[in-house]
């Protein structure tokens, strides 16, 4: 029950339609009595710059989720961020503090990363590429990084994103290898969809498939459903996969710490989730 002493999670992205995060954190929510609701709010990328700080004046507010297109333009218009942000050039958690003051934070990578370990994954020298270097696929990155890749191929159709990424991994991981130009999936440990292909039904498939050998660990961050073109192909040939929506319920705990909410595990939120696609 919504009340007047509910406290509002904003979830900022555009368009809406896919959003899952509201159907794992709200049912959490009313199973421990917390008074709190997650409220999905489509916001065009042309509205943020002026959308953002009016939210934040609301008096019942504590934080917002931030997913695409937001998560790279939330970084100027936060007061501070945190190093996980500020490697991954993207935040996707906006904390209101009592001084008024707004913190942006980064656990898209950090849950992809946990995500694909627990299913058994060593990712200490192992060769990853990434397709998509935006917001979601930057953070993916530095959480590849941190856990101890040896070589990283990064691709974008945006040349300058792609570039911008290395130079600040490079930064951090200056014994890490990185490459670009390319998403020939062929010789990798793990490769990955950071970008919305196969959010449309006549979306191409981000990587040829047919170049992906059979052991190669394959993970899509989309979450419109459950397996992505990519992920039935891939599978098909036999190789481990990870769905978009597993990335949430990893990164959820860390949300709720974030946001003062206790914590939870991917187990607990698992059993009361009602996502549908």
């Amino acid at each position: 029950m919504i009340d007047g002493k509910t406290q509002l999670i904003a979830h900022l992205g555009f368009p809406t339609e896919s959003f899952k995060a509201p159907m794992i954190y709200n049912p959490w929510f009313q199973k421990h009595g917390i008074n709190a609701v997650v409220v999905p709010m489509g916001v065009k990328p042309d509205d943020y710059a002026t959308t953002l700080p009016a939210l934040f004046r609301m008096s019942n507010i504590r934080g917002a989720l931030v997913t695409m297109p937001h998560k790279v333009n939330t970084m100027r218009l936060v007061d501070e961020v945190t190093p996980a942000a500020r490697i991954a050039g993207a935040a996707n958690a906006i904390l209101l503090r009592p001084d008024g003051s707004l913190l942006g934070d980064q656990f898209d990578g950090a849950g992809f990363v946990r995500g694909v370990q627990r299913k058994g994954l060593m990712l200490n020298g192992a060769r990853v590429l990434v397709s998509g270097t935006g917001g979601v696929g930057s953070a993916i990155a530095a959480s590849l990084a941190a856990a101890g890749v040896a070589e990283m191929v990064l691709f974008d159709t945006h040349v300058a994103s792609a570039q911008a990424l290395v130079e600040r991994l490079r930064a951090h991981y200056p014994t890490l290898t990185l490459r670009t130009g390319s998403n020939d999936p062929a010789g990798f440990d793990l490769v990955v969809n950071a970008t919305p292909l196969g959010m449309k039904i006549d979306d191409p498939l981000p990587f040829d498939v047919s170049r992906i050998a059979s052991g190669t660990f394959v993970g899509d961050v989309v979450m419109k459903q459950e397996i992505t073109p990519l992920l039935a192909a891939a599978r098909e040939k036999g190789c481990p996969i990870q769905i978009g929506t597993d990335m949430l319920f990893e990164m959820i705990p860390a949300y709720l710490e974030f946001f003062g909410f206790g914590t939870a595990t991917p187990e607990e939120l698992r059993a009361v989730a009602q996502i549908k696609y």
